[in-house]
């Protein structure tokens, strides 16, 4: 993949937003974030609306693996892939999936893997329905993850959203999923794929490696837990041998043969105990991958995660993109695209995200006109700022 010179990356960005039409400018009603029963799902089900997206469909080079008109999640030559699903995220679910299908060689050879809470307003009947109107050749399921496992060994975060349950639901995965599917890529709802998704699957997890991701070797990796942590020997002899890196976990090649084998779900719940009693990090589900998998990981290359584009933890701040080419932007951070985005103050980088964003407000003639506007205006200052 070319890598473009900033300036020109800056322009290609805005040019790239006026050419497309993004369906995106609203938030969810107020009653949503709050209300709860039959008025808030009777609220959702007249408000969150998607455009269908285009049928994608496979190369001429792709295996045909359609049976009766769907395919097998148990096929060894399936694709599949792992998600969170619920009502906040929701729009940064559909837009991630629309992103993969339309990037891949063979969008109909993928199979999605939705983890829905139980606790959630929508329940699985009516996530389905949004799933299968919105993309109507897609193959999934949608599965329910009871809260109740991790309630209790959840501690408080930097941010409040790293609390939310569902976020260790990929510490599960091996016992949520059916236990033919030995294999999984794991993605955020706060991505969007511009590459073939076939590139990742074909990473090979090397020797023993449950897990592959970019790793960021240099970052500070010590910050990501506590003094009392690192005065320990007990606790922090686990690197001991091993050099540990930062990787993300919104984006995951994960063996999951292999992580049942070694009872990885059980080694990530005994860190959370300890953290519970000794508050030995911060920051949510992160420091337990980091923990049991830490100088272990499959390094991928760093294009799989363009992260950290939703600011830090605290500040929804603007960041501009990583040097090197991209396959793969991750929102990660306090601030999201669709968010600002109805909230007329976007980042550059959001206007990447709009183009596979398919949420269909109800008065969308409106949003539409002065969010074209403002890309017009925007792209005026950024030309002369160059």
């Amino acid at each position: 993949m070319m890598v473009l010179p900033r300036a020109v990356l800056v322009v290609t960005i805005i040019v790239f937003a006026l050419l497309s039409h993004g369906n995106a400018i609203r938030s969810l009603p107020d009653k949503l974030a709050c209300g709860g029963g039959d008025e808030a799902r009777i609220e959702f089900g007249m408000s969150m609306r998607f455009s269908e997206a285009p049928e994608y469909q496979n190369g001429p080079k792709c295996a045909v693996l359609v049976r009766n008109g769907m395919i097998l999640a148990c096929d060894p030559l399936v694709v599949q892939i792992a998600m969170t699903i619920d009502l906040e995220y929701l729009r940064g679910t559909v837009a991630a999936v629309h992103s993969v299908l339309k990037h891949t060689s063979c969008p109909e050879n993928i199979f999605f893997h939705f983890i829905a809470s139980d606790s959630s307003l929508v329940d699985m009947a009516e996530l389905t329905r949004i799933v299968q109107s919105t993309f109507p050749s897609l193959s999934f399921k949608v599965y329910v993850f009871k809260e109740s496992i991790v309630n209790d060994l959840i501690s408080s975060s930097v941010r409040r959203a790293l609390e939310n349950p569902l976020n260790y639901a990929r510490s599960y995965l091996a016992d949520i999923l059916e236990a033919c599917v030995k294999r999984v890529i794991y993605l955020d709802s706060d991505i969007i794929v511009v590459d073939d998704i076939q590139k990742l699957w074909s990473v090979s997890l090397t020797g023993s490696r449950t897990i592959g991701a970019p790793e960021y070797c240099h970052a500070n990796f010590t910050k990501y837990f506590s003094v009392e942590f690192w005065s320990d020997l007990e606790f922090s002899e686990v690197f001991a041998g091993k050099r540990p890196c930062y990787f993300n976990t919104g984006v995951m090649v994960m063996d999951l043969v292999r992580w049942r084998e070694g009872d990885y779900t059980r080694k990530i719940e005994k860190w959370m105990e300890i953290q519970k009693e000794r508050r030995i990090y911060e920051l949510g589900s992160l420091p337990p991958f980091l923990l049991v998998f830490g100088g272990d990981v499959e390094a991928i290359d760093h294009r799989w995660n363009q992260h950290g584009l939703g600011g830090d933890n605290v500040v929804s701040n603007c960041r501009s993109l990583h040097p090197g080419p991209v396959s793969l932007l991750h929102w990660s951070g306090k601030g999201k695209p669709w968010t600002r985005l109805d909230a007329r103050r976007p980042c550059l980088v959001d206007y990447l995200w709009a183009p596979y964003d398919l949420y269909k407000p109800h008065d969308q003639p409106h949003h539409h006109h002065h969010y074209r506007k403002q890309k017009q205006q925007q792209l005026i200052y950024s030309s002369r700022a160059l």
